[in-house]
């Protein structure tokens, strides 16, 4: 198994801990963790493993599933990973049955739409192999029809970001339907990476509710501000979640017992206000980001969540070049589109504290300014 340099990590590696100002996170503000009782009491394992059986019914409710099609996670990270594994990996009978490992269905192919995460295409390219259908600029619209001629008789998943990172195009509901159909029909799974789906004002139902060829994956990180719990789950049929658990015995052996219990208050008596919160910050911080945009005359899609991909100001030869320059001189971190596929975008998040996401911008400003 060989997997790409995540692109996007290195480059932030290189830059993040000695800029200023983060104008790539691609999250909302962190909640601050006075907001919570922190004591889970022993800081054991979560028995068990898979995560607390009430709780995971709890959440499967929210997808019409049943606890055993949940699993906590260590993060929508590991929930996708996890899942790759379990639909593209070699797998053995559960109990350790049979010595041999098999494939699942001898089906190793993929289709990921693109530009996204880079997770959501290099984990099932080290598996296996991947069929990329792209989002075109400037409307980042999904072509069905590039869907279905991309499915293959060893298609075993198709995969979604929604809304997409980075461009923040949120496909309707019709279109990810005729996704669904498309991927059911060959009998493989569509799993979509829905992190940003609840900073939506008017929320699509999630993947996973929509039939047993759905999966869900998400988390408390992007659209709660609860990053450092490290807490996400996967939702979808219990095979797929048997063969994922199967794995993540070798990662993580279990959630956390602190984010599980942060957790369970989040989405409880504390998660309208905490959606309200940020939906509201995400709306005004997403037209302060438009303004610098129609200012600079620069072009993107008006996204949803927290990320913008936005077109590189004229006088730079690639997003490379302006971000490099933003970050040396103006020591303000933007992440360049080449790391998407894309080097003539650069990805702006905009769901920091409002006055860092201002100062980022008006140092940015400057700098675009004095190199006109």
């Amino acid at each position: 198994m060989e997997i790409a340099p995540f692109g996007l990590e290195r480059w932030f590696d290189k830059y993040e801990h000695d800029a200023d100002i983060m104008l790539a996170e691609s999250g909302i503000r962190s909640l601050d963790a006075s907001r919570f009782d922190l004591d889970p009491g022993k800081l054991g394992y979560v028995i068990p493993t898979n995560g607390d059986p009430d709780f995971r019914a709890e959440v499967a409710t929210r997808y019409d599933r049943t606890a055993d099609e949940v699993a906590f996670t260590c993060g929508t990270q590991e929930a996708n990973f996890l899942a790759f594994l379990s639909l593209l990996g070699e797998v053995g009978e559960q109990g350790g049955g049979d010595a041999a490992s098999i494939k699942r269905d001898s089906k190793s192919h993929a289709v990921v739409v693109t530009p996204t995460y880079q997770a959501l295409h290099a984990v099932p390219e080290a598996l296996g192999e991947v069929t990329r259908v792209p989002l075109e600029p400037p409307e980042w619209e999904l072509d069905v029809d590039a869907v279905a001629d991309a499915v293959r008789p060893d298609t075993a998943v198709v995969v979604l970001n929604n809304p997409n990172n980075p461009t923040g195009r949120y496909h309707p509901q019709e279109t990810v339907q005729a996704v669904y159909d498309i991927a059911a029909d060959a009998g493989a799974y569509l799993l979509c990476d829905e992190v940003y789906r609840l900073l939506a004002e008017d929320p699509l139902p999630p993947v996973a509710s929509m039939g047993e060829y759905g999966i869900s994956t998400t988390s408390l990180t992007k659209a709660y501000g609860l990053a450092g719990l490290r807490f996400g789950w996967v939702v979808g049929d219990e095979d797929v979640v048997d063969g994922a658990l199967q794995w993540k015995d070798y990662t993580t052996i279990s959630p956390s017992k602190i984010g599980q219990h942060v957790a369970r208050q989040a989405l409880g008596e504390q998660e309208d206000e905490i959606l309200d919160e940020n939906r509201d910050l995400a709306s005004d911080h997403r037209e302060r980001v438009q303004r610098f945009v129609d200012e600079h005359d620069l072009d993107w899609y008006d996204p949803v969540g927290v990320n913008g991909f936005v077109t590189v100001p004229d006088g730079f030869d690639d997003a490379r070049e302006f971000c490099r320059g933003v970050v040396e001189e103006e020591s303000v971190v933007l992440a360049p589109g080449d790391l998407f596929g894309h080097e003539e975008y650069f990805r702006i998040g905009f769901g920091l504290p409002t006055e860092e996401l201002e100062d980022g911008l008006s140092r940015v400003s400057s700098f675009i300014e004095r190199r006109a």
